[in-house]
């Protein structure tokens, strides 16, 4: 998304600006690991970001997602160039400029170069990866691009993953495609990006 808010369906609004129920959850996202990670949650005057604006339009459910999305994050067994190298595969699937600009900064620090980078914005797995991590990424890619895995592409990614991390990385791609479909749907700003990354 570019930068700043202008024709945005869902406008930030502050946590004084929350009923009880979203302040309810504003706590629980911004006291609970994320309050560590160096994924952006809030803006500057404390309203949050991207996808977890839109979970506050339904506290009920948008705590639930923000339950599996610290799971997913803090909970695996994936390490972090996987974990970021797959979020960020599903955010070039999906044009999804609010996830590339919250994780493209973390993959670096996690060892993704820039060339990697490019490479995972064109839709490609990059070069010069861990086998592991060039093996969970061709997984995302065949399931972004296909929904599923194939017979042999499955035995493959148990042979190569084994079943637990498998189903995480199933797991991460389902929900980074949703925050995407959610961030496309309602379009909350995203003042802290410094331009597209997407044509």
């Amino acid at each position: 998304m570019p930068a700043g808010q202008e024709g945005r369906r869902l406008p930030l609004r502050s946590p004084e600006e929350l009923d009880p129920e979203q302040s309810g959850l504003y706590a629980r996202i911004v006291g609970g690991p994320r309050a560590s990670q160096s994924v952006p949650v809030t803006a500057p005057d404390g309203s949050l970001l991207g996808p977890f604006a839109v979970m506050a339009l339904a506290p009920e459910v948008g705590d639930a997602v923000q339950q599996l999305g610290a799971a997913l994050r803090f909970s695996t067994g994936l390490d972090p160039v996987t974990r970021e190298g797959a979020i960020l595969l599903v955010a070039a699937h999906h044009r999804c400029e609010f996830e590339w600009f919250a994780h493209s900064a973390p993959a670096g620090r996690a060892g993704i170069t820039e060339e990697q980078l490019a490479a995972l914005r064109d839709g490609r797995v990059p070069e010069g990866l861990p086998p592991l991590t060039a093996a969970a990424l061709q997984v995302v890619r065949s399931l972004l691009r296909h929904r599923s895995l194939d017979d042999a592409e499955y035995a493959a990614a148990v042979a190569s993953l084994g079943e637990r991390t498998l189903a995480e990385v199933v797991w991460l791609t389902g929900y980074y495609a949703m925050l995407a479909v959610a961030l496309a749907t309602f379009e909350p700003p995203n003042p802290l990006s410094g331009g597209a990354t997407f044509p």
